[in-house]
């Protein structure tokens, strides 16, 4: 699939059907995300997969109740490793950098798995604590969770939203 054809498929999907996503797709979906570009190529996060259907419905309740990350067949946490990156950066790339590197490979994930005919949803909603409890992240270490991507196949597919025009998006030099 051409890349803007991907870019204009991707939705936020919260419905998903119960089949098995394929190892090799979510091998490429995951080797996407290690492909993503980070401040000085520290790499400084971390993926966290999650199969299992306890595990995924007791996310769904740590995630604000969103029933879908239990109904999804893969969840991703995405944690920014912040000592990683101060390690290079200081206090800007403990704050900043590991969240935007981050976000970053969530956003490579999302769109591989659209390439890919499968669907994700980006979550930012959630209990940090407890998602960082429940998949054994130490965030006083610095490990902190940035989102929940679930990925599946669609049950129903949402139409796109309208966008901003890029005359009210875009600004020449400054706001």
């Amino acid at each position: 699939m051409d890349f803007f054809d991907v870019v204009a498929k991707r939705r936020s999907v919260r419905d998903y059907l119960d089949n098995e996503v394929e190892e090799d797709k979510l091998e490429k979906i995951l080797e996407a995300g290690n492909a993503a570009p980070s401040a000085g190529d520290v790499q400084d996060y971390e993926i966290v997969v999650i199969k299992d259907k306890q595990q995924r419905q007791a996310l769904s309740l740590v995630g604000g109740n969103q029933g879908f990350l239990a109904e999804a067949p893969v969840d991703l946490v995405l944690v920014a490793n912040q000592k990683r990156s101060a390690k290079r950066y200081g206090e800007r790339g403990m704050k900043l950098y590991s969240i935007q590197d981050a976000t970053i490979a969530g956003a490579y994930i999302q769109l591989a798995a659209t390439a890919l005919g499968l669907s994700t949803c980006w979550v930012g909603r959630f209990n940090d604590r407890a998602v960082a409890k429940l998949i054994g992240a130490n965030m006083e270490e610095g490990l902190i969770p940035v989102a929940i991507i679930p990925i599946g196949y669609q049950r129903s597919s949402p139409e796109a939203r309208p966008r901003r025009d890029l005359s009210d998006l875009v600004h020449k030099g400054k706001l």
